[in-house]
């Protein structure tokens, strides 16, 4: 019988984040030897990644580091909840934030490609997803710099890592009220600063739809312009940021809350996982 307990498997599991199965085997295989179960799991892992491609992965974490005069923030996936939580892979995801954060990686392609010790981002993933036994991927990267910063990340369940996060870019002192428009973020999820950065194609597509809707509904044709011209201004207040209603007052925008408050908003990113 294999020199090992259940106490082995176990903080084998919570090593690498690992079924099981495949740690009971692997620790059989090696006679209860800890380190040699790691090799047997490692390189069962690495042949395991490519069957692993087209698995999807829905579960992960979001994460973001200032850098200085910038903020990386990032979102790394894998497939299941026990793994997003396990130490392992929150240990990945710290490393490839510093990775891309230092490179000032500005999209998930350029963070893959930066070099980490001997080896890519790419690699780094690539090895650490063939222990862990699941698919791996790095979604999204972006890095904002900025006079200051809010990065705000949320937790949806307590049980894991953030699910939700923001980075806010802004001039001013008023760090309360930054916080509080960062969490605005999180909720309200626009898509864009400002109505001048929601594209052209974008505004008129919404034109055409609620013109449509609008004379289906009966409405007068000399009033067409006026009604469209309301309804395309709430397509704005649902996209960009500075013209939605405040989460904490619905009087206000957030632009207004920001002037009021001496700030100006220069950028924003929320990630949010598997969204």
């Amino acid at each position: 019988m294999a020199n090992f307990t259940i106490a082995d498997i176990k903080a084998l599991r919570e090593q690498l984040g690992t079924g099981m199965v495949d740690t009971k085997k692997a620790l059989e295989e090696a006679d209860g030897d800890l380190e040699k179960a790691v090799e047997i799991l490692r390189l069962k892992g690495a042949k395991g990644n490519a069957k692993r491609a087209d698995r999807s992965t829905s579960e992960g974490l979001v994460t973001a580091q200032q850098f200085g005069d910038t903020v990386t923030i990032l979102e790394l996936n894998t497939e299941t909840d026990f793994v997003a939580k396990n130490e392992k892979f929150i240990a990945l995801a710290d490393k490839v934030l510093a990775a891309a954060g230092a490179a000032g990686a500005d999209s998930a392609e350029d963070a893959l490609a930066v070099t980490v010790g001997s080896q890519t981002v790419a690699e780094l993933i690539a090895d650490e997803a063939a222990i862990i036994g699941e698919k791996v991927e790095l979604r999204r990267v972006r890095t904002l710099s900025g006079d200051n910063f809010e990065v705000y990340l949320h937790k949806t369940s307590k049980d894991l890592p953030p699910q939700v996060g923001v980075v806010l870019a802004y001039s001013g002192d008023d760090a309360e009220t930054a916080r509080s428009i960062a969490q605005h973020i999180s909720f309200a999820n626009p898509s864009y600063l400002s109505r001048v950065e929601v594209p052209e194609a974008d505004v008129e597509k919404e034109r055409e739809i609620v013109t449509e809707i609008s004379r289906n509904e009966g409405k007068p044709e000399a009033a067409l312009p006026k009604i469209v011209d309301g309804r395309v201004n709430a397509f704005f207040k649902q996209v960009a940021l500075l013209d939605q209603d405040y989460a904490k007052d619905n009087k206000q925008s957030v632009a207004q809350v920001a002037k009021d408050a001496g700030l100006t908003l220069t950028g924003f990113a929320r990630f949010k996982v598997g969204a």
